[in-house]
């Protein structure tokens, strides 16, 4: 029954990531003009990431923030609250930010819903219980994400991503896309675990 609901979770996720990458192109395309007035260098952000079973592969985002080689190089997230851009903070409150994410769904490295992907660094820190984080592939959003997501400490979003996988079913992931959908709408303030 897994198996099937797996074959129909890629299925939903290639006619989604491809609808929606024909609906949005008009923002999609807006948004990279935008970032090459407003914020010198590339328009996307892209990072090796780690996939379902330990695998890399490149993720994409729109860039938010001011290149800075040595803090995307070291991981200097503490850098990250001065690099960001007044656009950069729209397009992140929004979650365009992660729309070309979209590309990575439709090519098979990630899915619409999953374990949001991490950095091999992080991953080379986990212990076996962690690793099972490893066991479907990431997603443009989790169980994390709808429940608190950088309100939760790494060890707390580690164990939504591991309830994810463990009770997987095609419900719980239209439950998660559409409780993403209401965050997006109003706010990730509203949802944040307290």
């Amino acid at each position: 029954m897994k198996e099937l609901s797996l074959k129909i979770k890629r299925c939903i996720d290639v006619a989604v990531s491809f609808i929606l990458l024909m609906m949005l192109s008009p923002l999609l395309v807006a948004t990279a003009m935008l970032i090459v007035v407003t914020m010198p260098g590339p328009v996307f952000f892209m990072q090796d990431r780690i996939g379902y079973k330990g695998k890399p592969y490149s993720i994409f985002k729109f860039r938010s923030m001011k290149v800075d080689k040595d803090a995307e190089t070291n991981f200097a997230f503490d850098k990250d609250a001065e690099r960001l851009t007044l656009f950069g903070r729209l397009i992140r409150r929004l979650k365009i930010d992660e729309l070309p994410q979209l590309l990575n769904v439709l090519k098979g490295d990630m899915s619409l819903v999953g374990p949001r992907p991490t950095i091999e660094q992080q991953v080379r820190e986990y212990d076996d219980h962690q690793r099972r984080r490893l066991d479907m592939k990431p997603g443009m959003t989790g169980l994390a994400q709808v429940n608190g997501n950088a309100s939760l400490s790494w060890d707390e979003r580690i164990e939504y991503d591991i309830r994810y996988i463990s009770r997987f079913s095609l419900f719980l992931d239209m439950w998660i896309l559409m409780k993403t959908f209401l965050i997006v709408l109003l706010g990730e303030e509203r949802f944040k675990k307290t």
